[in-house]
C-alpha cells in the first residue's frame, strides 16, 4: 500500500509492522474494526471472535461489552497458530466463561485447502453500498465470491430485513461505546493507581489529547450513568441483531456471510475514512475473519470478510485458508524490503 494513506485504525501500527514483515504475527483488539480494517488496507488477515473467545485482560478499555483481543497475520496458518494460545477460559475475565466447550483442540486441525468445496455462502448485498464510492471495493468482493465458486462453493445474495436501522443508533451506531468508555476507562485505571493519570475527567483536564479525539472524549464524559432507558434499549437492540443474521443464514441454509469489511479503499491520511462495515460483527458479537480479497486497479488492497455463527471460528478459518491458498492475493507492499537469506 502507498505510504501515504490510512493503514486502518486502531491496530494501523500493528497492521503495517506485520505487512512490512517487522513481526510475523501481532495482536490487536477490536470494539468495531480495528482487527479487521488494518487486516483488510494492508493485505492480511485478521479476525474477530466469538465475544467471549479470547481475554481482554490487559487490554485497555474503549467499551468492556464490545472489546475484544485477537491477531493479524499474513496468513491464515499463522492467525490459527496465534489463536490456538489465545483462545480460552481466563478467570481474570468472566466473560470468557463463555468459551468452555467452544475451543477446538486445534485451530491447526481445520486448515483444509478443500474447505470451500460444498460450502454455502450467502453475499449479504445491503454492505457492498449504494454510494458510487462503494462500487470499485464492491466489485473486487463480488470477484472474491465469484472465485470461492470457483473453488466448489455455492453463493446466494442475502438480505436482512431491517439491517441499516439495526445498524445504527443517534451516535451514528457508537452509542454504547460512547456511554460504556468513561466507566469502563475509570474502572481500568482504579486497578492501576500508579498511572499518571486516575480518570477520564483528568485525561481531559490535562489538555494532553489530540484534537481529533477531543470531542468524543468529552461526550463521553458528559454521560452521567449507564442505567439509561435508551442504553438498555440498545443492549438489547444487539440481541435483536444477531437473531436476525442468524435468521437470515438459517433461511439461506448458508455457512458464512460475505461482505466488504470497509466499502472504501484507504484513504489519503489525514483525511476522513468512510465506509467500515465493522458493526455486524461487533454488534452482534459474532466471529468475523476477513482475507485479502485483491486489488484496486490502483493497487490498494481489499479485504473481503466472512462472518458465522457463534463459536464457528473452525469453519471461518477453514473457509478463508481455502479462499487464500486457492488465490494467492496477499502481496508484501513495494517498500518492504526483501528479506536477507545468508
Amino acid at each position: 500500500m502507498p505510504l501515504d494513506r490510512n493503514p486502518g485504525g486502531s491496530s494501523g501500527g500493528t497492521g503495517v509492522a506485520i505487512a512490512a514483515n517487522f513481526a510475523a504475527i501481532g495482536m490487536g483488539s477490536d470494539t468495531c474494526g480495528s482487527i479487521r480494517i488494518p487486516a483488510s488496507h494492508n493485505s492480511l488477515v485478521g479476525i474477530r471472535g466469538t465475544q467471549g473467545l479470547a481475554s481482554r485482560s490487559g487490554i485497555i478499555p474503549l467499551s468492556s461489552t464490545q472489546d475484544i483481543g485477537g491477531p493479524i497475520a499474513r496468513t491464515v496458518t499463522d492467525l490459527a497458530i496465534v489463536l490456538d494460545t489465545t483462545a480460552g477460559y481466563d478467570p481474570s475475565d468472566a466473560q470468557t466463561a463463555a468459551s468452555v466447550g467452544n475451543i477446538p483442540k486445534s485451530y491447526i486441525d481445520h486448515l483444509q485447502l478443500t474447505g470451500l468445496r460444498g460450502a454455502r455462502i450467502g453475499l449479504l448485498t445491503a454492505l457492498l453500498g449504494t454510494d458510487s464510492a462503494d462500487a470499485e471495493v464492491g466489485g473486487v468482493v463480488r470477484g472474491a465470491v465469484e472465485e470461492m465458486k470457483g473453488q466448489g462453493a455455492e453463493v446466494v445474495d442475502v438480505e436482512i430485513s431491517g439491517l441499516s436501522d439495526l445498524l445504527t443508533d443517534r451516535a451514528n451506531g457508537f452509542l454504547v461505546l460512547r456511554q460504556d468508555f468513561k466507566f469502563d476507562l475509570n474502572a481500568y485505571l482504579a486497578a492501576h493507581p500508579s498511572a499518571p493519570v486516575h480518570s477520564l475527567e483528568e485525561v481531559l483536564a490535562s489538555g494532553k489529547l489530540h484534537p481529533a479525539v477531543e470531542t468524543n472524549l468529552r461526550n463521553s464524559q458528559a454521560v452521567e450513568s449507564r442505567d439509561t432507558a435508551e442504553y438498555l434499549a440498545h443492549i438489547v437492540k444487539r440481541n435483536v441483531l444477531r437473531e436476525a443474521i442468524l435468521k437470515a443464514m438459517a433461511d439461506n441454509g448458508v455457512d458464512a456471510l460475505a461482505y466488504p469489511t470497509i466499502r472504501r479503499t484507504a484513504n489519503v491520511i489525514g483525511e476522513q475514512q468512510m465506509g467500515s462495515n465493522c458493526q455486524l460483527s461487533a454488534n452482534s458479537g459474532l466471529p468475523a475473519i476477513t482475507a485479502p480479497a485483491g486489488f484496486t486497479p490502483d493497487g490498494l488492497p481489499v479485504g473481503v470478510e466472512l462472518l458465522g455463527r457463534a463459536w464457528s471460528e473452525p469453519q471461518l478459518i477453514k473457509l478463508a485458508y481455502a479462499y487464500e491458498q486457492a488465490t494467492r492475493h496477499r502481496r508484501p507492499p513495494s517498500s518492504t524490503p526483501a528479506l536477507e537469506t545468508h
